[in-house]
């Protein structure tokens, strides 16, 4: 979730659960150490829990910057060992790592050394030929002996070669037997699967077999999938706000963020999936991708496009033929 994940991106998202664990976008122990930390590090209080994920493979500066993370208010550190583009393996990080449990292992003690907090590991199912079961299980078993006790696993193997990080989400077949199998091998292990869900109904079936699910692009493109994941999964009967009120929560977020310097475009570019598949949806996402950018774009802008959407919404339901309809694109 490069780039998507930020924290106007999760504080969306919190608006909408308030017990889902959020992510950061990876970032790296060089961005952290030598590169701008308050731009990665910078978030809302109202977004915990809240989880740093982590990019590297050098022990002693994955360790400070887990301290680092912790002293700045996080709850969870997480190793990406998961990611393939060839930036991260050119960094040595990401999936490639999967081939080298033992210094992914050396990495996690260096970790929990450092923080107090929980310190997990995203993977994926194997890499290239390196793919069976039981390579999974030494590689599962290794890291666990050094203190991890979470894994966040993408139930497809990765290509370091041959496929984009695009081809990686959806060629490879997903393959959700494995971390089943891991959870039964291992059941005093949290696991989490990742991969391909795309609907609360998808997730409560995987809640059967594993400890948990994580949910991404589907809930990027799609917020309002999460409106509901605190009734149906965390059984929190508080009622479910509408999707204007979520706007209307957004409100003051931007305006005290575009007084710090923000541009509303920055903001605003994560709400353009929230009214997705209803009326006026299209005509939401057109007024926000034109007025938005603009230098000295404001918050009416967001409000002038929720008045066309309830315009276009009105229209149709003023219709003769009185029918609902899906928005395209």
């Amino acid at each position: 979730m490069l780039d998507w994940t930020d924290r106007h991106c999760r504080y969306l998202l919190r608006q909408l659960t308030a017990h889902s664990l959020l992510y950061t976008e990876m970032v790296t122990t060089g961005a952290l150490l030598h590169g701008n930390p308050e731009r990665f590090l910078r978030h809302d209080t109202a977004e915990h829990p809240l989880a740093l994920q982590l990019g590297g493979s050098n022990p002693a500066a994955l360790s400070e910057c887990a301290r680092i993370g912790a002293d700045s208010g996080y709850d969870e550190i997480n190793l990406n060992v998961g990611c393939p583009s060839d930036r991260v393996q050119s960094g040595r990080f990401g999936a490639c790592l999967m081939a080298e449990p033992a210094l992914v292992a050396e990495c996690i003690a260096a970790m929990n050394h450092a923080v107090s907090i929980p310190v997990t590991v995203k993977t994926r199912i194997g890499i290239d030929d390196r793919d069976s079961y039981e390579e999974l299980v030494h590689f599962i078993r290794s890291v666990q002996q050094a203190g991890c006790d979470t894994f966040i696993i993408h139930a497809r193997k990765a290509y370091l070669q041959g496929l984009s990080p695009k081809e990686n989400r959806t060629v490879p077949p997903l393959n959700y037997a494995f971390a089943w199998r891991i959870k039964q091998e291992f059941p005093d292990l949290a696991v989490i699967v990742n991969g391909g869900i795309e609907t609360l109904e998808q997730a409560a079936v995987q809640l059967e077999k594993v400890d948990g699910v994580m949910v991404g692009r589907a809930a990027y493109h799609n917020p309002w999938l999460l409106a509901h994941v605190d009734a149906r999964i965390f059984h929190d009967p508080h009622p479910i706000p509408s999707r204007e009120e979520i706007v209307h929560r957004m409100i003051p977020y931007i305006e005290r963020e575009l007084q710090l310097g923000a541009r509303l475009k920055h903001i605003s570019r994560h709400m353009l999936g929230l009214f997705q598949g209803l009326p006026g949806a299209r005509l939401w996402r057109r007024h926000l991708s034109e007025y938005a950018p603009r230098p000295d774009a404001g918050s009416e802008v967001v409000i002038e496009a929720l008045e066309q959407l309830a315009r276009a919404s009105a229209a149709v339901t003023d219709s003769p033929t009185g029918g609902y309809y899906h928005s395209h694109g």
